[in-house]
C-alpha cells in the first residue's frame, strides 16, 4: 500500500469483529472503529507530515531488536531494509555531555563493559528515578571510553541468534545516527522518520546533563527540527515534551506506562496524578496543549485478564482521537513469552507464537501505529489489515 493509503470502515469494522471474536474478547468499544476512520479520513496529503505515515504505522523498537543487538546501526539498518516506518533511538548522555543511543544509562547488559578490566573500579550502585541498580552508566564514561566498549545482545536467553553480533557494533551517538539517517535518505530519495525519546530527563537533568537543550541543538543541526520534519520525540515524563515544544516545532509524544505508574517528574514536582488520570479525557486534553500523541503501553488499550488474555478494548483509542492526538503502542514481540496468552503456541517461552493475530487484534482497535522488536513481521500484519 502506498503512502497515505486508506482503507474502508466497512473492512475494519468486520475484521475487529471476526479478531476479537475469535481472540475471546469482546467487541471493541461502541464507535471505536469508527471514531477512527474519522480521525485517519485526513491521513492523505494534507495536514503534518506524521499524518501522512502509512497506518497503521510500525515503528521498530530500538531498531530490529528481535533481529539484532539492540540501538546500534545494525539494528536501525536491518529495519530500514525490512521497510519500517519510522525507527526508534533512546537518548542517555555521556559524561562529557554527548547523546548515546542506549535503552538505558545502565549499560551493563547491553555492552561488554564487564570484562573490561580497566573499568571494573566504575561499577557502582545508584538510584535512577527511584530504582536502584548497580553496574556501569553511561554519564561515568566519556564519549572516547564508551567508543572502546561493544554492544551485546540485551536478552539472550531469549534471543540466542542474536548473540551471533555481538561485539559486531560500537554504542552509537545519536548524530552519527542523524548522518546515517541522512545518506540513506539521500539514496532512498525519501526522509528516514525518526522516533526519539529521551530517557530519564529529570535525573539526567539533576546532574547537570539536560537532554533536551542538546537535543534540540543537534535536531537544528540537520534540519530536523521543523514542524514537518521526519522526527518524533517522545518521553515519559511530560514535562520534556513540554520543554521540548518550546525548542522544536516537530510533533511530541507522551509515553504511557502502567495505569498506576506516575511519571518520575510529577512524583518529583509533588504533581499527585497517575497514568490513570492521563488516560481520562480531561488528561488527554491536558497533553493535547503541548503534544501530537501518547505512546501507551498496550495494556492501556486492550487489558489482559488474570490468565494473561486480552479483555474487552478500552476507549483510549476514541478518547485520545477525539483530542486530535495519535497512538503508537509499545510493543509486540513475536515471542510466546511477551505475547498474551491466546496468541502463544506451544510451551517454550522463547518460541514465536501467533504474532499475526495478536497484531490483528491490536490493529482493529483503531490504533495509528505500534511499536514492534520484529519491524518485519508488523510490516507483513499492517499489509493484510490494510487489505
Amino acid at each position: 500500500m502506498t503512502q497515505g493509503a486508506q482503507f474502508g470502515p466497512g473492512r475494519r469494522a468486520l475484521l475487529g469483529a471476526a479478531v476479537l471474536g475469535a481472540s475471546g474478547a469482546a467487541l471493541a468499544p461502541t464507535g471505536t472503529a469508527q471514531a477512527a476512520d474519522t480521525v485517519r479520513s485526513g491521513h492523505g496529503h494534507a495536514g503534518p507530515a506524521y499524518r501522512r505515515l502509512p497506518v497503521p504505522t510500525v515503528v521498530a523498537h530500538r531498531g530490529a531488536s528481535g533481529h539484532r543487538p539492540e540501538h546500534t546501526l545494525g539494528s536501525y539498518q536491518l529495519a530500514l531494509d525490512m521497510g519500517a516506518d519510522v525507527i526508534e533511538q533512546d537518548l542517555v548522555p555521556t559524561k562529557d555531555g554527548h547523546l548515546v543511543c542506549r535503552h538505558e544509562n545502565d549499560i551493563t547488559g547491553t555492552t561488554d563493559v564487564a570484562v573490561h578490566p580497566e573499568f571494573a573500579s566504575r561499577r557502582t550502585t545508584k538510584k535512577v528515578d527511584g530504582v536502584a541498580l548497580t553496574g556501569w552508566f553511561t554519564e561515568d564514561f566519556t564519549l572516547a571510553e564508551l567508543k572502546t566498549l561493544r554492544a551485546k545482545e540485551r536478552i539472550p536467553a531469549v534471543r540466542q541468534e542474536n548473540t551471533l553480533y555481538d561485539g559486531r557494533w560500537q554504542v552509537p551517538t545519536f548524530e552519527e545516527v542523524l548522518r546515517w539517517a541522512e545518506k540513506a535518505g539521500r539514496e532512498r530519495g525519501r526522509p528516514v522518520w525518526l522516533h526519539v525519546e529521551t530517557k530519564h530527563p529529570s535525573y539526567f537533568r539533576g546532574l547537570g546533563l539536560g537532554l533536551e537543550e542538546p537535543l534540540a541543538r543537534l535536531l537544528r543541526r540537520y534540519g530536523r527540527h521543523k514542524a514537518d520534519s521526519p522526527t518524533f520525540v517522545q518521553s515519559f515524563e511530560p514535562s520534556s515534551m513540554q520543554r521540548m515544544a518550546k525548542l522544536v516545532a516537530g510533533p511530541r509524544v507522551v509515553l504511557l506506562g502502567g495505569a498506576a505508574d506516575r511519571p518520575w517528574d510529577f512524583t518529583q514536582s509533588g504533581d499527585p496524578r497517575t497514568v490513570a488520570d492521563l488516560v481520562t479525557p480531561e488528561g488527554l486534553k491536558w497533553i493535547s496543549g503541548f503534544a501530537q500523541g501518547i505512546g501507551p503501553t498496550l495494556d492501556l488499550v486492550v487489558p489482559r485478564d488474570a490468565a494473561g488474555r486480552l479483555g474487552r478494548p478500552t476507549t483510549l483509542v476514541r478518547d485520545a482521537h477525539a483530542r486530535g492526538l495519535v497512538l503508537h503502542p509499545y510493543t509486540m514481540r513475536n515471542e510466546n513469552s511477551f505475547l498474551p496468552a491466546d496468541f502463544r503456541r506451544g510451551t517454550d517461552p522463547t518460541a514465536y507464537g501467533d504474532a499475526f493475530g495478536a497484531f490483528a487484534a491490536y490493529f482493529a482497535t483503531g490504533i495509528d501505529g505500534i511499536f514492534s522488536d520484529q519491524p518485519d513481521t508488523a510490516l507483513l500484519a499492517a499489509a493484510d489489515f490494510r487489505a
